[in-house]
């Protein structure tokens, strides 16, 4: 599991702060997208064939769920993820999002959601 624990700011200054959340030379992001989520919610339980991307959590917490695909309940891997933090999903791991409060997370994607491009990529599961 790639789960990067309480993000800060690099500069600060009068004017503000500046955090960089994600600089990764191999990861082409196609699409960004603001996610919100009620306590109780449960998202993604999937895989992507192709497609990886990481949440960034802006505010709240979940549980976090991944497995490789065809592993056992043994090779399951659970974190708590909260405002700060960031967790990547590669391809052809299983993940599911549980929310453990209402919250709010980027998710930073390297496929389109356009022209059913994600839904042909998406294969559901039930991890939790």
């Amino acid at each position: 599991m790639k789960l990067i624990k309480g993000i800060a700011p690099e500069f600060i200054d009068a004017r503000g702060a500046i955090t960089m959340v994600l600089d990764e030379n191999d990861m082409p992001v196609k699409s960004v997208l603001l996610i919100t989520c009620t306590k109780g919610a449960v998202r993604a339980n999937h895989f992507h064939k192709e497609d990886s991307h990481w949440a960034f959590m802006l505010t709240g917490k979940m549980r976090y769920t991944e497995a490789p695909v065809g592993a056992g309940d043994d090779k399951k891997e659970v974190a708590i993820v909260e405002a700060g933090d960031m967790v990547y999903s590669p391809p052809m791991v299983m993940h599911a999002m549980e929310f453990l409060e209402d919250s709010v997370f980027l998710a930073f994607a390297t496929k389109s959601r356009k022209d059913g491009a994600y839904e042909d990529d998406t294969v559901r599961v039930n991890l939790v």
